[in-house]
């Protein structure tokens, strides 16, 4: 919350209402705050509670002791615990509460028809778009949509996110990656246009968190308390969010009691199936993808000595090989390899080999990016204006991101990083566009692993159901 907003009941309803924020967190001038908190139209609760031996925050939920320390406070000179699980998020500790809205509750608006987007939907996206959308309409407490990578998922969501605003409802769009809310934000724009909307990440313009529609990293959710009717999370299977038990909670913790989420996944997790399986959480399946071709079949390449030559700054030579013949040269290339430092280090070899076989011009340049890119954004940007013709990259573009046409290569496939899922998300890279439907996937690897079988085999399985459609 980075600006000040004018006073008056209804502004201040929406910058406070489903939020649990600290007094230095809000957006009115001091006096203003004290006399909201006199009349009680923001109440303070404890932001950690702790008894002998225990402690449990309020805002992230962590409970484990080793997250807590202690500070001395220079104002009651006692020694307080605070959390160390959600700091980034600024420091709750015993000694400072959290506040929440007491106020008038805020009335979003009713919209007749907020949908601005004129495309079609295909007859299985329509099936799954209409059940997404009863499932809003019925408020269902959860659903599923179990759809292939490149299904057209966000574009399906679309009718329940139109009957939801139609109703007055307020959602909120939340994915781990922020690569993901990069990508949609110009797309739901450009959907909902009379519909005020704000993207929140680490680093974003957007702060404020006063938009009926709200897209958001998960981690942006621990600032929300009884916010939303509607909470779809995208990617539900993806790092961090199936291992960090806080931004379970915080989604929890964002939705109003009688509140319905829609969960998104191409790649659903053990819990997620066996819950499907026991008809504990409603699904639907979409095995193709939106413009009707099947999923590329990822190819395995052999390397002897592969993970010996990628740590003396070599190149396979069945990579080498590959890369110079191609299917099609003019394709962009994206290479995925498992550690930071690979990205790093490969650049110059495999910009040295590109620039060799005139695979690249020297205007064409290679780049590579990672998690602490502070140049990430931009990297992202010129490959998908194709300024640049190949990207390395981590995991972090595994999923989520869309570009035309590409191939995919994945160096060390058989690397621990590279888990099932991952490299499913990996292959649903690459032919995503109607002009361009299929893309070579090659994972080069010195010995297959599980997770390689099981990916390949279930992007099969994914093709046999869709060649049913």
């Amino acid at each position: 919350m980075d600006k000040q907003i004018a006073i008056s009941p209804q502004l201040l309803a929406q910058a406070l209402s489903g939020k649990r924020i600290l007094e230095e967190e809000f957006p009115v001038p001091q006096k203003c705050f004290q006399v909201l908190h006199s009349t009680k139209q923001v109440i303070p609760i404890p932001a950690i509670e702790s008894k002998k031996g225990s402690a449990q925050c309020t805002r992230c939920g962590n409970t484990a002791m080793h997250y807590f320390a202690e500070y001395p406070c220079g104002i009651c000179k006692k020694k307080h615990l605070y959390c160390r699980n959600c700091i980034q998020m600024g420091r709750i500790s015993e000694c400072k509460p959290l506040y929440i809205w007491n106020g008038t509750e805020t009335a979003w608006p009713a919209h007749a028809d907020p949908l601005t987007w004129e495309g079609q939907l295909t007859r299985a996206q329509s099936r799954a778009a209409f059940q997404l959308e009863q499932a809003v309409i019925e408020k269902k407490p959860s659903y599923l949509s179990f759809s292939v990578c490149g299904s057209g998922k966000t574009e399906m969501l679309f009718p329940a996110i139109t009957a939801a605003l139609q109703r007055g409802d307020r959602i909120a769009l939340a994915s781990p990656r922020v690569d993901v809310i990069r990508e949609l934000l110009p797309r739901m724009e450009q959907a909902f246009r009379t519909v005020s909307l704000e993207a929140l990440y680490g680093g974003s313009e957007h702060r404020a968190g006063n938009s009926q529609l709200i897209l958001a990293t998960t981690h942006q959710l621990l600032r929300f308390y009884q916010a939303f009717d509607v909470l779809i999370i995208d990617e539900v299977d993806a790092f961090p969010y199936y291992l960090d038990k806080s931004l379970m909670y915080a989604a929890r913790q964002a939705v109003k009691k009688h509140s319905t989420i829609l969960y998104l996944t191409a790649t659903p997790s053990k819990d997620l199936r066996l819950q499907m399986k026991l008809g504990k959480l409603p699904y639907v399946f979409v095995p193709l993808r939106y413009h009707g071709h099947l999923l590329p079949v990822p190819q395995f390449k052999f390397s002897f000595n592969l993970t010996r030559q990628l740590a003396t700054k070599k190149l396979p030579h069945s990579f080498c090989k590959w890369l110079m013949r191609r299917q099609n040269p003019k394709r962009q290339l994206l290479i995925f390899v498992p550690k930071i430092v690979m990205v790093k280090e490969l650049k110059a070899v495999i910009t040295a080999l590109l620039l060799k076989t005139n695979a690249i011009s020297a205007a064409e340049e290679l780049q590579a990016v990672f998690a602490a890119d502070q140049d990430r954004e931009e990297k992202i940007k010129q490959f998908r204006d194709r300024t640049l013709h190949v990207l390395i990259t981590t995991t972090i573009l595994e999923r989520g991101v869309t570009f035309p046409s590409v191939d995919v290569a994945v160096l060390a496939a058989g690397h621990e990083v590279f888990n099932e899922a991952g490299l499913v998300q990996i292959a649903g890279r690459a032919g995503r566009s109607a002009d361009d439907p299929s893309g070579e996937v090659i994972f080069f690897h010195d010995g297959k692993t599980d997770a390689m079988e099981k990916a390949r085999q279930l992007i099969i399985d994914m093709n046999a159901r869709g060649r049913k459609l």
